[in-house]
């Protein structure tokens, strides 16, 4: 999943862990991976909605990363990454941080 991620652009804006922020540091442009899996696992259908957030982008009102990403919107992707592609890292995105801490 990193190669894939890696190969697709995602981690020019996201990384796997939120890294805390020291001194006059900017936030990342995107959430940690961690951190989206731990706010979206176990929600109906958050893998479904996540898919489409990733292939389609986020609209402004989807704006809830205040204080840990610094991009207002995550751009369409369904150029970089298929849809088959981005199931898989969203499955494995919301497997993160559990007790394996794959």
């Amino acid at each position: 999943m990193r190669r894939l991620s890696a190969e697709s652009g995602c981690d020019l804006c996201h990384s796997l862990e939120h890294r805390p922020q020291t001194g006059n540091e900017l936030l990342p442009i995107g959430p940690a991976w961690k951190d989206v899996g731990k706010k979206y696992r176990g929600q109906k259908d958050a893998a479904d909605r996540l898919v489409q957030i990733v292939i389609q982008g986020s609209g402004s009102q989807d704006r809830h990363w205040s204080g840990k990403a610094s991009g207002a919107t995550m751009p369409p992707n369904a150029v970089e990454i298929s849809e088959a592609d981005a199931g898989k890292l969203v499955r494995w995105i919301l497997s993160l941080d559990k007790a394996s801490h794959q």
